[in-house]
């Protein structure tokens, strides 16, 4: 296994260097960002994107080069089995649906995000101990199983996903991970989704094991998530890859 750079780019403010982790599977590419006071130890959060885009989908870039260029923070963004560039077919959502059908593809792509995660964090000039992650839509649809198999993460943003019965061999796939994932969450939901039920949205919250976990709603279709639930999940992420948010009994105290 080999780690090959590519071109570097700069992303309102962020650096941004492209790369591929050529694994004894298939090659995994992504990019990672880092901003101008970006130190080795920082943390590092992974993103993962939709069904229809690859590593740079929007709003990946916005909150990536955010954190880097703010906070001093790594992130470290994966295209998706189809997309990108492991691009098949048409590439969208057009080649993630059969992609999604085959039996094999969550377990594979979660092997994919662990060995980046392992490969680039441990970096001499990253050295991440500290690790988030972002993923909505597809997003959570391989996130949710990466998040409950790696170890390193300590906190999610998660949303726009279902606790399905579809595809069947998935369907147990997802019901588990929720049942293992005790980090705290933030859980984006539109109202009027037209990919997946309100119930299969609050079934997927509500089976998350993690006790602390909030949701918040909003109005509109799958892709209109508003701008003021993208602010927050950056500052529900900082608050605990910062160490800033308060104990549970006090926030608790607090509210009484």
């Amino acid at each position: 296994m080999t780690l090959e750079w590519h071109e570097t780019t700069e992303v309102d403010g962020a650096t941004v260097r492209e790369f591929t982790i050529h694994a004894p599977d298939r090659p995994i590419t992504g990019v990672l960002w880092s901003g101008p006071d970006t130190k080795p130890g920082a943390p590092l959060v992974c993103f993962g994107h939709g069904a229809s885009g690859n590593r740079h989908q929007g709003p990946i870039p916005r909150i990536a080069s955010q954190l880097a260029r703010d906070h001093g923070y790594f992130g470290l963004s994966l295209d998706g089995p189809v997309h990108g560039r492991r691009q098949i077919g048409p590439g969208g959502r057009a080649s993630f649906w059969p992609e999604w059908k085959r039996e094999g593809t969550s377990e594979e792509m979660v092997r994919d995000w662990r060995l980046a995660l392992a490969t680039i964090a441990d970096l001499d000039d990253v050295q991440a101990t500290k690790v988030g992650y972002w993923g909505l839509s597809m997003g959570t649809i391989y996130g949710a199983p990466f998040v409950a198999e790696e170890p390193r993460i300590s906190v999610a943003v998660l949303g726009l996903m279902g606790l399905v019965s579809e595809p069947v061999h998935y369907a147990p796939t997802i019901k588990a991970a929720a049942a293992a994932i005790t980090c705290p969450v933030f859980f984006i939901w539109q109202l009027e989704d037209e990919l997946f039920t309100r119930e299969e949205c609050l079934g997927l919250f509500d089976a998350l094991a993690s006790d602390d976990k909030r949701l918040h709603a909003s109005p509109g279709l799958h892709p209109n998530v508003p701008i003021e639930e993208l602010d927050y999940s950056v500052e529900f992420l900082t608050s605990f890859l910062d160490g800033t948010r308060p104990p549970r009994e006090v926030m608790l105290k607090v509210s009484e």
